[in-house]
């Protein structure tokens, strides 16, 4: 038995599927299939049902599968403790980001980070929260960059930031006048929304304590751009709310249509997430130096009060 032939089981047991599983894996079909069924005659069971499409998992192999994740995540485990004993911060390293952080954020941090730490291969995939929690899980990320808190037993959270919500309001708006806004003011009937599945969009309308949208409004608008809504916002359609990275980009034209909040500002936690195994540590921890030192000029540090984007 060999972790090879471990990892090779735990791919078809994800794709269901040995073509796939070997073009993940990088090799030739036949060859991953023969590893496998040399474990199969080594542990003289079937893992796979290989008469079903797609292919399944039989009862033992099921709980084949469950401890050789254990094994190969152990053994991950001991070249990571061999890195961090030499002190190299090097490899590929798999990150998530949900998309109305990714955007802002990752500009500002990447260049220094890889001009830092050269030999880190960076894999930055763009999620929304519940697909990064589900990687994390399965083990196909190492790491990633989401609003927090999630409640989760599996993960750990290490809190990077906490960015302020700014209201961006027309002219034609009624808080338009104000100089500040207070979460008081805001009336969910009037705000135009992230799509469902951003957790900026749930930590909106936790901030406005309300479960859901009024059903019997004339229309309802969602949108996955920042930017559509602010256009939406010109028309007429009602004010928005948008995470103070966001706004650095905002045109001088458009600036006077920002509304900070009155403190303590509604704002969101970022954090960076990872599984409690703590894999690559070293890279996380090099990452969060990184990150916390660029967001530092970004952001003015004020009293604010944490929305989270758990409803």
């Amino acid at each position: 038995m060999t972790i090879t032939q471990l990892k090779y089981v735990l791919a078809v047991a994800e794709h269901q599927n040995f073509t796939k599983a070997a073009e993940k894996t990088f090799v030739t079909q036949p060859t991953l299939s023969m590893q496998i069924q040399k474990l199969e005659e080594e542990l003289d069971i079937l893992i796979f049902n290989r008469g079903k499409k797609p292919i399944e998992l039989t009862p033992v192999g099921l709980k084949i599968v469950n401890q050789a994740k254990s094994i190969v995540n152990e053994a991950e485990r001991m070249q990571d403790v061999v890195d961090q004993e030499k002190g190299f911060i090097g490899g590929e390293f798999r990150l998530g980001m949900i998309p109305t952080i990714m955007p802002t954020l990752l500009p500002m941090f990447l260049k220094t980070f890889t001009v830092r730490y050269p030999k880190v291969q960076l894999r930055i995939e763009e999620l929304a929260t519940d697909e990064i929690i589900t990687k994390l899980h399965e083990g196909h990320l190492d790491a990633a960059i989401a609003a927090t808190p999630l409640y989760n037993e599996k993960i750990k959270e290490r809190p990077i930031y906490y960015e302020p919500f700014v209201g961006y309001v027309p002219e034609s708006h009624r808080l338009y006048n104000k100089e500040t806004i207070e979460s008081s003011d805001l009336e969910i009937e009037d705000i135009l929304l992230l799509e469902d599945g951003h957790c900026f969009r749930d930590g909106v309308i936790n901030l406005c304590k309300v479960s859901k949208l009024a059903k019997d409004d004339p229309f309802q608008l969602e949108s996955g751009s920042f930017e559509t809504l602010i256009k939406l916002s010109h028309e007429g359609l009602g004010m928005t709310l948008l995470p103070f990275l966001h706004t650095l980009d905002i045109s001088e034209k458009q600036q006077k249509h920002l509304k900070h909040f009155k403190e303590p500002s509604p704002a969101r936690e970022v954090s960076l997430i990872y599984p409690k195994s703590e894999l690559k540590m070293q890279i996380i921890n090099a990452m969060y130096d990184v990150i916390a030192g660029v967001i530092r000029g970004a952001i003015r540090f004020q009293d604010v009060k944490i929305i989270s984007p758990v409803k």
